[in-house]
């Protein structure tokens, strides 16, 4: 478990200590203002409000983005699996099954290492944990009660096959066609057992359901409790080498990273104690390691591993603009939950500078971040781009400016990211051609850029988290009421309901029967979110 008795230094901007300190010196009198003397030499950049609200997109289109341009490709047969809620881990980019006998250019000719079907099948278990998150948002955005008991089979699955009762934790994949779960269990890393919790995690958001809620924290403690290393103050990759190439000495981002992002943020506001007060330190202790072990000042950017000093340059996996402006996001929301003013001021300063550097004003979109010669890599990863819009929505609460880039990027999403045929969002868009990259026979597979768009690490929890997002953010920078679902088992006190990890009043709970009138849907109106 996290040591709870440490407390760390956390960095501040100089711009912010001085803003804090002249605010002192002002309350006590010591200062006295003069704003023309003051401001006289200062040029400010400013934004006109009005006009960036009306070029904004309203929540309404962020609800048709869902229900037109991602669900149809969720709701077909093939993305539901057999028996509903064992969902595929692969799909060819029109939704078929991958067919072994005569598979599609994208799963044959895909880059490496996120296709696993010849020769050995492995059916992942994050993938199938991100379809039931989808499901989820998908309900919670609509009301649409076909998608909460899609939502529930997938959970169902996940709690009946997918836990290792015996050993602790979750499986990774399973083998097939044996359906024999993989791989050894201090083999698997922490940040698919963290994944594993995001659908059932969003599913007990959605429902308060104490018997799934009793899963994850189970799973959740084996976690904490098999993978820290107090010795070094943080939460190892694995405990023994892997099949793969995992080793026990890899320090990496995403093993605390995806601890926030895949549960814990968004479930902690609605636990009882103890475990609210608990899981709440253990954020802020996360948020402290991976300032303190992973944060680099002269980059402001995150290594996306820190195991030797050999691997901390630009262009290594996972020190890029998305990783990084997320981890930001993250560090702001858990100051913001645990009154951690240090934290939410470092998030939010350094979310802003990191935006200002991935926007390409030419094309009006986000950049993925810098290769190994320090040059701009501008080709368009879905994911990255979708949290960076996210960071930039986020901080537009507080201060509309920092939407100022959403315009022409929500834009850039919509006219290019979106499948227009066969519908969700392309894995990746060349920035040359506005295009998915080829996938070519001729192609040598390691160089290759082909990604279908659902595979062993992409299924619809980013595109999904997405439209969430931009539907809640967008309705509250345009005054306007956001109206969300839940399905709860016992109504939990209003202050126990959270639009996601945002907080916001609830100015109104609208009960719904079910279609079968065995329990309630509940409508619940939220406004001033922040």
């Amino acid at each position: 478990m996290l040591d709870q008795t440490q407390s760390w230094p956390t960095q501040i901007t100089g711009k912010r200590i001085a803003i804090i300190v002249l605010a002192f010196l002002f309350s006590c009198g010591i200062l006295v203002a003069y704003p023309s003397q003051v401001l006289a030499d200062k040029n400010v950049n400013t934004v006109n409000v009005e006009q960036l609200l009306k070029l904004l997109p309203n929540g309404e289109r962020w609800k048709k983005h869902m229900t037109e341009e991602l669900l149809p490709f969720w709701e077909m047969e093939t993305a539901l699996g057999q028996p509903l809620g064992n969902f595929p881990t692969y799909r060819c980019n029109d939704g078929s099954l991958y067919n072994s006998q005569s598979p599609c250019p994208e799963l044959k000719y895909a880059a490496p290492g996120i296709v696993w079907v010849e020769p050995d099948y492995r059916d992942y278990v994050r993938a199938k944990s991100r379809q039931v998150y989808a499901y989820g948002v998908a309900f919670h955005v609509t009301g649409d009660e076909t998608y909460l008991n899609y939502a529930r089979a997938g959970a169902d699955y996940l709690r009946k096959y997918a836990l290792d009762r015996q050993n602790g934790g979750a499986y990774s994949y399973w083998h097939e066609p044996e359906h024999l779960p993989g791989p050894e269990k201090l083999q698997r890393t922490s940040q698919d057992l963290a994944y594993a919790l995001s659908g059932m995690g969003f599913y007990y958001y959605l429902t308060r359901d104490a018997a799934v809620l009793k899963d994850i924290i189970q799973v959740k403690n084996y976690i904490f409790d098999t993978y820290y290393e107090p010795t070094l103050d943080l939460i190892n990759w694995v405990k023994e080498p892997s099949p793969d190439g995992e080793q026990a000495n890899q320090k990496e981002l995403v093993s605390q990273l995806d601890q926030i992002y895949g549960y814990m943020l968004w479930l902690t506001p609605t636990l009882a104690e103890p475990e609210r007060t608990q899981w709440k330190q253990e954020l802020n202790h996360l948020a402290h390691i991976i300032i303190n072990q992973f944060y680099s000042p002269q980059q402001n950017l995150f290594w996306g591993a820190v195991t030797n000093s050999n691997i901390k340059h630009l262009g290594t996996p996972h020190t890029d603009f998305g990783h990084s402006v997320k981890t930001m996001w993250l560090i702001y929301q858990i100051g913001k939950l645990t009154d951690d003013l240090e934290l939410t001021l470092f998030g939010e300063n350094h979310a802003a500078e990191i935006l200002e550097t991935a926007y390409l004003k030419k094309t009006g979109s986000w950049a993925r971040g810098f290769d190994e010669n320090g040059k701009i890599d501008p080709d368009k990863e879905w994911w990255s781009l979708a949290e960076l819009d996210q960071v930039s929505a986020t901080l537009g609460l507080v201060d509309p400016s920092y939407a100022v880039y959403l315009p022409k990027t929500y834009n850039y999403w919509f006219n290019y990211m979106v499948d227009p045929e066969n519908k969700e969002i392309w894995h990746m868009v060349s920035a040359k051609t506005n295009k998915p990259y080829p996938c070519l026979a001729t192609q040598p597979l390691n160089e290759s850029k082909c990604f279908p768009k659902q595979h062993s690490w992409k299924n619809a929890l980013h595109s999904f988290e997405h439209a969430l997002v931009g539907y809640i953010t967008m309705q509250q920078i345009h005054s306007q009421p956001v109206q969300l679902y839940y399905a709860f088992k016992e109504k939990p006190e209003d202050k126990f309901i959270y639009p996601y990890f945002y907080e916001g009043k609830v100015s109104e709970i609208i009960n719904h029967s079910t279609q079968d009138n065995s329990s309630s849907i509940q409508e619940v109106i939220f406004t001033d979110i922040r």
